[in-house]
């Protein structure tokens, strides 16, 4: 659904119930706009969405000594960050080799050292931060399917060396032997990590308002006007938002000025399980995911619940048809025990939600087109958590002036 007077479509961005809503510990504090004392917000930067991408570039906004406000039409983390698996890998949906293809060798190989170092340092933020949000290292398990077969998968190990990335094939033999899966191969790699994307965003959002952030919710951006001075936004509320910048990080709810042809809205679903689910104990260490269509990954919590997703669709708005969650689910559920036989599970949540994607896979990050301080981070794939970090240091970097020396992968085209 769009709302025509916003500067970003309105959408459901999600339909049944997430894991994440039970979560203990996600309370933000934040202020509802009251439209009869408030006239007109004035500071350095706005940070339009509270998800975990808002969450991640005012964080770092504020490291680097900007004032910050944050801005929502809903009540922080009401989007797309309760709908993420948090499977938090440096791999990109696509493979280096095919890449590479796409943008060139040196920049691909870019991306996903990039990517890689993303990962890294936001094991570093959460530890610094101490943030509680069953943050853990995990090992990640790449199987071949119909849409990369062993081929594919032996040569994206042959160009990950050659980028100084890690990953190993491993044969036929070895995955069976190993794992109990019958695959003709896969790629096994250390650097990934999982997390419970509710309370790192909350964990962020509290550590934004206790160093004097403010977090303004119920505020529907309605236009967007930039010069040399700066931005001013209106407001279906009434208040005018004045600011030195602005950062629209505002997920599937992507700005209008957008090109659309560098970005596409699909459908996704997932489930989680009950506590003490009956599987591989390697699973507890390994997030799974293949390269099929449909695909289907996976990963384990500390109280032993089973979390998937997978069986996506090209349709932007499937995700908000009642019974389309009950059928994925089986779907999904299914994939899990023809993966792994021998598991014992009951779906305790299931649900869905939007999902974008660049024509590169990479995330957006960039200037909003025809703006001088509009910047506008999107586009995240699959590795929605991965990309908001590198956007919030590509942001930062080019807020103080500098450019980061990655920023160019990233532009609008």
């Amino acid at each position: 659904m769009n709302s025509a007077g916003s500067a970003t479509p309105h959408r459901r961005l999600r339909r049944g119930r997430s894991l994440w809503a039970d979560s203990a510990g996600i309370t933000v504090p934040h202020t509802p706009l009251d439209v009869d004392v408030v006239r007109e917000v004035i500071d350095d930067v706005v940070v339009v969405g509270t998800g975990i991408s808002g969450a991640l570039v005012a964080h770092a906004l504020m490291a680097s000594g900007r004032a910050v406000t944050m801005l929502d039409r809903r009540p922080p983390m009401s989007g797309s960050t309760m709908a993420s698996t948090a499977l938090l890998q440096f791999e990109i949906d696509l493979p280096l080799h095919r890449l590479a293809r796409k943008i060139g060798w040196p920049a691909a190989t870019r991306a996903y050292q990039r990517s890689v170092r993303a990962v890294q340092d936001l094991t570093s933020l959460v530890r610094h931060e101490r943030i509680r949000c069953a943050f853990g290292a995990r090992e990640s398990l790449y199987l071949a399917g119909d849409a990369y077969g062993a081929r594919a998968l032996a040569a994206e190990v042959e160009a990950r060396e050659r980028a100084g990335v890690p990953g190993a094939f491993l044969s036929a033999s070895t995955v069976r032997s190993r794992y109990g899966i019958a695959r003709t191969g896969a790629i096994a790699s250390t650097g990934s990590a999982t997390a419970d994307p509710a309370q790192l965003t909350a964990g962020l959002l509290r550590r934004i308002v206790v160093r004097g952030g403010r977090i303004l919710s119920g505020v529907n951006v309605t236009g967007v006007e930039s010069d040399t001075h700066g931005v001013e936004l209106t407001t279906a509320n009434g208040p005018r938002v004045f600011a030195n910048q602005v950062v629209f990080c505002t997920g599937y709810e992507v700005p209008r000025r957008v090109p659309t042809r560098d970005h596409r809205i699909r459908s996704t679903w997932a489930m989680a399980s009950a506590p003490n689910a009956v599987f591989p104990a390697w699973l507890a260490r390994t997030v799974v995911w293949e390269a099929s269509d449909p695909y289907l990954y996976l990963r384990t919590t500390a109280d032993g619940r089973l979390i998937a997703g997978g069986h996506d669709e090209d349709a932007p708005s499937a995700y908000t048809i009642e019974d389309r969650i009950a059928v994925k689910t089986r779907g999904i559920r299914d994939g899990i025990r023809s993966l792994l036989p021998d598991t014992r599970f009951r779906v305790s949540h299931a649900w869905g939600g939007a999902f974008g994607e660049s024509t590169t896979a990479l995330p957006l990050i960039d200037r909003l087109p025809g703006t001088r301080h509009t910047w506008v981070v999107a586009g995240f794939g699959g590795n929605g958590i991965t990309c908001s970090m590198i956007a919030a240091q590509v942001i930062a970097a080019a807020l103080q002036g500098a450019r980061d020396p990655d920023a160019a992968l990233f532009m609008l085209r």
